[in-house]
């Protein structure tokens, strides 16, 4: 039932890094705890990915961010274990907050996002070379140089990266979309800084006071991208005075021309984390769900027209939780664009619904994992077969206000266009599965 007291202030919280300890690198760092697995690729797997990444930081913010390579391969005597870790090297290598990351549009780079790193005032975007799949490199770290707080990662058809950046320079609003090019390079930052950087308004008129960029979706054929605002990141501080400064906005832009034509604000700002362009649809219409309502949102940018579709408070098994909807995390959608799929950090599940209407959605299947235990990222392989899950969120111990730690293991659930299918085969507890506890959080898989 809906939970009218809307607890979710003290629910959203904060980012800041204090880290001391011990940087080790290297293969010493992660001893005998790793299971090595043989790199058995199997038989009968075509071109299905076979290997999963993983982008995780030691619990305990001691032992350097990595990156961990997993066996993905479902005809593999080893699926599910890890193969090695690449930890990244000094300096800058403790305490970035490992969030999203996302390969190339050739598959050979993968770019990975810190979302705390400013507070230590170390660089936040991560590039890996993972050519060789299953040895993959360290290439370098970049920034960009007016916005931090890296959320997500558009790659673009020709090489490069669209990033989100959720705060300015240092954490506040307005944040940026970051453009780096096929050789890694940093280009510019959207809408710009005035007198700063080169600048253009949004030609809709509307506000960049509450920009705070987090998810993101494109249809490059018919020029169109769309990014959602979900959180002041500063305001999650301890030391912020004030409340948490939630979002619930849609930005449309032009893609070609990297500007906003139209803001539309959702009906209450929750926190609309996410964002999807339903494919081949005619309007160019996106679909979110504010994190703290559970509100699932049909918008229209040729009009601005909002539709609430579905209500996650309504799935069933219902888990009763303090937030509405179960605190709806981040969103997958299978090709074909009938399909919604979502996490729900609070409930434990992860659901699907059918969005053939594109106005009102039902449930069409759901994998309850248990209350609390936090699946938050959701991931299609590229034939849409499998749905990797993270259980974790964001916990920013004692200097924020976020506190959102997931049970720190990995789910694979097999998709079909009727049912979500728990597979029992893929055991991953990042929790046992090094020296110590790590928090998996981006995924990407080849």
């Amino acid at each position: 039932m809906r939970n009218l007291s809307r607890e979710y202030s003290h629910t959203l919280n904060a980012i800041v890094l204090v880290i001391g300890g011990l940087l080790l690198g290297g293969g010493s760092l992660w001893g005998g705890s790793i299971v090595q697995a043989h790199e058995s690729h199997g038989h009968g797997n075509g071109d299905k990915e076979k290997t999963l990444y993983v982008w995780a930081g030691d619990q305990n913010r001691v032992a350097p961010d990595f990156l961990a390579v997993i066996d993905f391969n479902e005809h593999s005597d080893n699926y599910g274990r890890v193969i090695r870790t690449v930890p990244i090297p000094p300096p800058g290598n403790v305490g970035n907050e490992p969030h999203h990351c996302h390969l190339s549009a050739d598959k050979n780079i993968l770019a990975c996002g810190g979302l705390l790193s400013v507070l230590k005032g170390q660089k936040g975007i991560f590039f890996f070379d993972v050519s060789d799949a299953r040895h993959p490199r360290f290439l370098f770290s970049k920034s960009a140089p007016n916005s931090s707080i890296t959320d997500d990662f558009l790659p673009l058809p020709d090489g490069g990266f669209l990033v989100t950046q959720m705060g300015s320079a240092t954490g506040g609003t307005p944040g940026q979309l970051a453009e780096f090019d096929r050789n890694l390079q940093f280009i510019a930052e959207y809408p710009g800084v005035p007198g700063v950087t080169p600048f253009e308004a949004p030609l809709d008129g509307s506000s960049l006071e509450g920009f705070n960029p987090h998810g993101i979706s494109a249809d490059f054929k018919h020029n169109r991208l769309v990014t959602t605002d979900f959180i002041n990141p500063v305001t999650t501080l301890n030391v912020w005075p004030g409340p948490v400064e939630l979002r619930g906005a849609l930005r449309f832009w032009d893609l070609a021309k990297r500007r906003i034509v139209r803001t539309v604000m959702l009906p209450e700002t929750l926190g609309s984390m996410d964002v999807k362009l339903i494919p081949g649809d005619p309007h160019g219409r996106a679909i979110t769900v504010n994190m703290f309502s559970g509100l699932v949102y049909t918008v229209d940018p040729t009009n601005g027209r909002v539709v609430q579709a579905f209500d996650c408070d309504d799935i069933v098994p219902h888990i009763e939780v303090p937030t509405d909807g179960g605190m709806v995390q981040l969103l997958a959608m299978p090709k074909r664009g009938d399909r919604l799929i979502f996490a729900s950090f609070e409930a434990g599940q992860v659901g699907m619904l059918d969005i053939s209407d594109v106005e009102h959605f039902a449930q069409k299947s759901v994998v309850t994992l248990g209350r609390n235990t936090g699946p938050h990222s959701v991931h299609l392989t590229q034939d849409d077969s499998r749905l990797v899950v993270t259980d974790y969120f964001l916990n920013e111990d004692s200097f924020g206000k976020i506190h959102f730690e997931g049970d720190h293991k990995i789910h694979v659930i097999k998709v079909t266009s009727e049912t979500l299918t728990l597979d029992t085969r893929f055991n991953l507890d990042f929790n046992t599965a090094f020296a110590f506890p790590a928090r998996p959080h981006g995924v990407a898989m080849k």
